[in-house]
């Protein structure tokens, strides 16, 4: 691994923990000091995070952690649901082998495992990984790559609302009958109930952060 590419890491779990709070300034110096290397890679791991909306460059005065907003939640998950749900119904119409689809029933039974133990950050890590299957199972590499600039926003917005949510028990259905949608071919099921998942999983998000004033106006 990188230089640059352990800066992204290191920096994306200081902006998710919130050591890096959201509206606040850092300088390039600061931040290379901060995690023990040079300017040039930090340099590097800004612009990668900018490019995903987790932070703003600005001249002269260096990097910029960006807040969190409703418009802006609500946009990322509408464009989220269309894509993931576009890779459901992709990923129904492929005739995927069991084996194929190891992955998938892996990431659910993470996730059933989790709740079962009532831990919501393995439930969290599951559920990243069930997502990002289906969207490498829908075999659209610009759907991939879109995909891939808002999911970090995404989990960010999860991250700081896991402790107020209920068990997740009707996401966890959900996401088993999308499975089962796509093992028996049913593209249009598939797609419906990833859509109608998405959609109520971003109503209850947003309920949240509004609700214990975790979004910036």
């Amino acid at each position: 691994m990188s230089n640059s590419q352990r800066a992204v890491q290191e920096l994306r779990r200081l902006i998710f923990s919130g050591e890096l709070g959201a509206g606040s300034d850092h300088l390039e110096s600061e931040l290379a000091l901060r995690l023990g290397m040079s300017r040039t890679p930090v340099r590097e791991a800004a612009l990668t995070l900018a490019a995903q909306g987790l932070v703003e460059m600005r001249p002269r005065k260096g990097v910029r952690i960006l807040a969190l907003s409703p418009d802006d939640m609500r946009d990322i998950y509408d464009v989220l649901t269309e894509l993931e749900s576009l890779s459901a119904e992709n990923a129904a119409r492929m005739g995927y082998s069991e084996a194929e689809l190891s992955e998938l029933a892996k990431a659910i039974n993470d996730m059933d495992g989790a709740l079962a133990g009532e831990d919501l950050e393995a439930w969290a890590i599951g559920d990243n990984q069930f997502h990002s299957e289906l969207v490498r199972l829908g075999k659209n590499s610009r759907v991939q790559a879109i995909a891939a600039m808002m999911v970090d926003q995404v989990r960010r917005a999860r991250a700081m609302t896991l402790q107020f949510r209920p068990l997740p028990l009707k996401s966890n259905e959900d996401h088993r009958g999308v499975l089962e949608a796509i093992r028996a071919g049913d593209a249009d099921e598939a797609r419906r109930i990833h859509y109608a998942h998405r959609t109520h999983a971003k109503d209850m998000l947003l309920g949240i952060l509004e609700k214990y004033r975790l979004l910036h106006l």
